[in-house]
């Protein structure tokens, strides 16, 4: 989806849904059903299709059908042009293979053009404003575009695939996580994820070099959707099987009314997710807690600033059925401080504050002694493999510079299990994961802080220990 970003965000979430279907000169089109009747499949597609939404006004011409596909060109499309008859079979036949059928034709409609729209929108078999087929529709500026059927080629026309996907999965209208990846980002991993199931490993590499060092301006500047979050997920989590139950979860739980397309009616998604709810399903699909994968990716804020993880201790109460184990036990714990704030431990800046898995609170004291140290107690022994300090909100020279965490048997006697010198925190609320090479299981853990960053005082906005 390029220049008609705006025009095919609205088709994949349904806004022009009610659009009038207008005759197709010379096809085979059946009457439509009455409401509430099934769409009659068609045998044969029609040999020509009038365009008639957006500013598309030509009339295309049917070059190819099979089971699979029906292939669609305007006059300006050079006929010899064969790839996407093979190719987008291909790309169709492994989706529904994937994420299940579409609507109750085989086909994929695949319309190009040449010389003119440049971009591409898709459309579903639930709106009427492509005759309720399932359409990738892209342009070129370029009067010989689509000779190659390589790169950019099938780039763009498979990116428009799993549009569809995200817009028509498991039989629920809508994108709710839309507002959240924005045009382009499921379809990265998407279209990886087809390129390798395709057996296409040269493309698999192109793929993979393009977009493991593109970056995005949201929900954070400098945010490496690919990198630090789906390919991860791809990778350690299950692959394809990981990214189809994302869309199973969704039709399972997120709410849902009912639209009618003007031929029948079908469950559609009520409103976007917000970012905790995106995070909490994500970690659904993958069977495992991906809060502090997100942080790293994406900080805690989400792109209109919200703390994103007091959204996610929501969604873990409002979607109860989705459940996933977790490698953080700090909630686990009880935490102790060498000195409490003023307040006491319950105070908005208390101590309780440095584990209540909401990143947007803090721990405060004033003064701070060089022998303060926060500490976790646990019932049973632990073996911590990891910890994340969290800075606070304001005044970064209260942030922590030289610390040890270390662990114990009896509470008495302790064994340092890592040190940090000379450390800073680039950004407020940033997470930072400190990593530590620890087999032995302990009953305590505690950080021992002994220098800020200037201050005379320390703040904290969360500490928490994984597995």
């Amino acid at each position: 989806m390029k220049n008609t970003l705006f025009a095919s965000a609205l088709i994949v979430l349904g806004i022009l849904s009610g659009c009038t279907r207008k005759s197709n000169p010379g096809s085979e089109l059946q009457p439509i059903p009455a409401k509430n009747q099934k769409l009659q499949v068609l045998v044969t597609p029609p040999t020509t299709w009038q365009e008639h939404w957006f500013e598309h006004v030509q009339l295309l011409n049917r070059v190819f059908y099979d089971t699979s596909v029906a292939v669609y060109y305007d006059n300006d499309v050079n006929s010899s042009i064969t790839w996407p008859s093979t190719y987008l079979a291909q790309v169709w036949n492994y989706t529904k293979s994937t994420y299940g059928t579409f609507g109750d034709d085989s086909r994929l409609f695949v319309i190009l053009h040449a010389g003119k729209y440049s971009g591409g929108h898709p459309s579903t078999y639930m709106d009427a404003s492509h005759d309720y087929r399932n359409v990738i529709d892209v342009g070129s500026s370029d009067p010989n575009a689509w000779i190659s059927g390589t790169g950019n080629d099938i780039d763009l026309t498979t990116h428009e695939v799993g549009h569809i996907v995200e817009g028509a999965s498991k039989g629920v209208h809508n994108s709710p996580a839309f507002g959240i990846w924005h045009d382009s980002k499921w379809m990265e991993i998407y279209q990886y994820d087809v390129y390798q199931a395709l057996g296409r490993s040269s493309d698999v590499t192109r793929w993979y070099n393009m977009k493991i060092t593109q970056t995005d301006t949201y929900p954070r500047a400098g945010t490496y959707w690919f990198r630090d979050w789906f390919y991860p997920i791809y990778q350690n989590y299950g692959g394809a099987t990981a990214l189809n139950k994302f869309f199973v979860l969704l039709a399972q739980h997120f709410p849902k009314t009912t639209f009618n397309n003007g031929i029948t009616t079908y469950p559609e998604y009520t409103r976007g997710m917000n970012f905790g709810e995106f995070v909490h399903f994500w970690s659904g699909a993958a069977n495992a807690d991906l809060k502090q994968l997100a942080i790293n990716a994406f900080g805690s804020k989400d792109e209109q600033g919200n703390d994103w993880t007091a959204q996610l201790k929501q969604a873990k109460t409002d979607f109860s059925g989705i459940t996933y184990p977790s490698n953080d036990i700090t909630s686990q714990g009880t935490i102790t401080v060498s000195k409490e704030n003023a307040g006491g431990a319950s105070a908005t800046e208390g101590s309780l504050k440095l584990t209540d898995n909401v990143y947007g609170s803090k721990f405060f004291v004033g003064a701070v002694p060089a022998t303060f140290n926060m500490q976790l107690q646990f019932a049973a022994s632990q073996t911590v493999k990891s910890y994340t300090l969290t800075s606070g909100n304001d005044a970064a020279d209260r942030d922590p510079k030289n610390w040890q965490l270390k662990g114990s048997a009896n509470g008495t006697t302790w064994t340092v299990l890592d040190t940090q010198t000379n450390q800073t925190f680039a950004a407020r609320n940033q997470t930072r994961q400190f990593n530590i090479s620890n087999t032995t299981g302990y009953k305590y853990y505690a950080v021992y802080v002994t220098a800020t960053n200037g201050s005379v005082d320390f703040q904290l906005s969360e500490w928490r220990v994984l597995k």
